[in-house]
C-alpha cells in the first residue's frame, strides 16, 4: 500500500492521459484488502468488487447501489459469501461510524446529486476508521468514447461538480489527499449492439436519443469498428483519500 505523505495538489486531468493499464492493477498497488472491511458506493454490477472478494476471501465487502433495477439484479446473482449487496446512496451510508477500512467508488461520485456531494464525502469520512482510505476513480472528460457519449449524455458539469466537491473536502480537512493518479483503461465492444447494451441501455441513466442523435452516435462508433470490434482508451483520474488520524 502507498505510504506517501498527504498533499493538497490536485489536477482535473493529465494531458498525457496516463499509462494504459487495468484499474485492478492500480488497486493492487494502492490498497491492501486482506482482512479488511470494504464498502463500495454506487456499485453498479460490482464487477471489480466481486473480483476483489474472490481474491481476498478473508475480507468483507458491502456494496451499495441506488438504482433499484440493478440492485435487484445484484441480489439475484451468484456472489461470494463475503459480499453483501445493500440499497442506498453515498449521501446516506447505512454503516456505523468508523467501521470501514476502505471505501471504493468506481466512476460513481459524479452520479451523486450535486447538492448532496459534500454530504457524501462527509459520510465517507464518518464510516472510515481513522487512517482508513477512500479510493475514488472518476472519468476524465476527454477521449473518443467521451465524444460519442456526450452526444446524448454530456457529463462535463457533473464531473466538474464532483471534482470541486473533492477539493472542498480536502481544503476543509474532511479527508486528506494521499495521492492522485491518472491512467487509461480499455473499453471494448464487440459491435454496436454491444455498445447499446452496455452504454445506451443502462438502467441508471435515462438515455433518450432523438433519431438524429442515434444516427450520429452510430456513425461515430462505426468509425472505430475493426474486424475484432471497437476499442477505446478511456482516461481516469484516481484520488486516494484518507480519514485523518487525530493527533
Amino acid at each position: 500500500m502507498i505510504t506517501t505523505s498527504p498533499t493538497t495538489s490536485m489536477r482535473l486531468a493529465d494531458p498525457t492521459g496516463g499509462p494504459l493499464q487495468p484499474e485492478s492493477a492500480l488497486l493492487a498497488e494502492l490498497l491492501e484488502f486482506d482482512g479488511a472491511r470494504v464498502a463500495e458506493l454506487g456499485c453498479g454490477k460490482a464487477e471489480l468488487t466481486l473480483r476483489l472478494a474472490r481474491l481476498h476471501p478473508d475480507a468483507q465487502f458491502v456494496a451499495f447501489e441506488v438504482d433499484a433495477v440493478q440492485h435487484a439484479l445484484n441480489l439475484a446473482a451468484t456472489r461470494p459469501a463475503n459480499v453483501q449487496f445493500r440499497a442506498g446512496g453515498a449521501e446516506a451510508i447505512a454503516l456505523d461510524d468508523a467501521t470501514v477500512d476502505v471505501v471504493l467508488m468506481f466512476k460513481s461520485l459524479h452520479h451523486v446529486p450535486k447538492e448532496k456531494l459534500d454530504q457524501a464525502l462527509a459520510e465517507i469520512r464518518r464510516v472510515l476508521k481513522p487512517g482508513g482510505l477512500a479510493y475514488i476513480s472518476e472519468p476524465v472528460f476527454a477521449g473518443a468514447l467521451n465524444e460519442i457519449n456526450r452526444i446524448f449524455h454530456d457529463e462535463e458539469r457533473v464531473r466538474l461538480a464532483a471534482f470541486a466537491a473533492l477539493q472542498r473536502a480536502i481544503e476543509a480537512g474532511v479527508l486528506e489527499l494521499v495521492t492522485e493518479r491518472f491512467i487509461r483503461i480499455e473499453r471494448a465492444f464487440a459491435d454496436f449492439a454491444d455498445f447499446e447494451r452496455k452504454v445506451l441501455n443502462v438502467t441508471y441513466n435515462d438515455n433518450r436519443l432523438t433519431p438524429a442523435q442515434f444516427d450520429e452516435v452510430r456513425a461515430r462508433f462505426d468509425a472505430h469498428m475493426t474486424p475484432t470490434g471497437a476499442r477505446f482508451d478511456a482516461p481516469l483520474r484516481i484520488d486516494l483519500l484518507r480519514r485523518p488520524v487525530p493527533h
